[in-house]
């Protein structure tokens, strides 16, 4: 295999504009979690387990597919579902084929409904509330289009409408929307059965 050209350089404007993004990357991540953290206790890759699974009926997922649609290595999760469940917010059960799901307990749909509205508040703060329709618009397709190029398994699950299909524990559903639905089995403890759900707002899942 021959040895690859070397890349084009950027541009001095195409430089500028991926510091812009790098900044982006850099400082937005960061803010999110301090304020998830010093209100509700729990960091953004938590509170998005929270969600993915708020986002099901029953509750319930496969760790494998949670593990997808939250962009978190099987470790990452574990260590973060261990904590939840600690938390009482996350129970494991068994599933079929000897696949482990994480189920949300009632606490935990309770724990969602009072983290959300914070998490919202700072999401329009930092973003929705500096950017005209237009800018919006402009932002999210371009981020889509990165993030499938580094992901493709994500153009299923990108790109959902706020008058998508909403389950009946208020998230957008993933019913009729193309959301990845391939099980995944990660070999830990399994866990009882959780009671009938609370609302969860439709705007939790930002």
């Amino acid at each position: 295999m021959g040895q690859l050209a070397d890349p084009p350089w950027l541009t001095s404007d195409q430089q500028c504009h991926w510091r812009s993004v790098m900044a982006l990357l850099m400082t937005l991540p960061s803010a999110l979690d301090a304020q998830l953290k010093q209100e509700s206790g729990i960091n953004t890759f938590e509170y998005h387990v929270l969600v993915r699974l708020g986002d099901r009926p029953d509750g319930s997922m496969a760790m494998g597919e949670l593990a997808q649609l939250t962009q978190g290595s099987p470790s990452r999760l574990s260590h973060a579902v261990t904590r939840l469940e600690r938390a009482g917010w996350i129970e494991r059960q068994g599933g079929a084929s000897r696949c482990v799901n994480a189920r949300l307990t009632p606490a935990g749909r309770e724990k969602l409904v009072e983290s959300a509205p914070g998490h919202v508040r700072e999401v329009r703060r930092l973003v929705i509330d500096q950017l005209t329709a237009e800018q919006l618009a402009s932002l999210g397709t371009a981020a889509r289009i990165v993030a499938e190029t580094a992901e493709p398994h994500l153009a299923s699950t990108l790109g959902r409408r706020s008058d998508a299909p909403v389950s009946s524990g208020g998230l957008v559903s993933s019913g009729g929307s193309g959301c990845v639905e391939e099980p995944g089995c990660t070999e830990l403890p399994g866990g009882p059965e959780i009671a009938p759900h609370a609302e969860v707002p439709a705007q939790a899942e930002v």
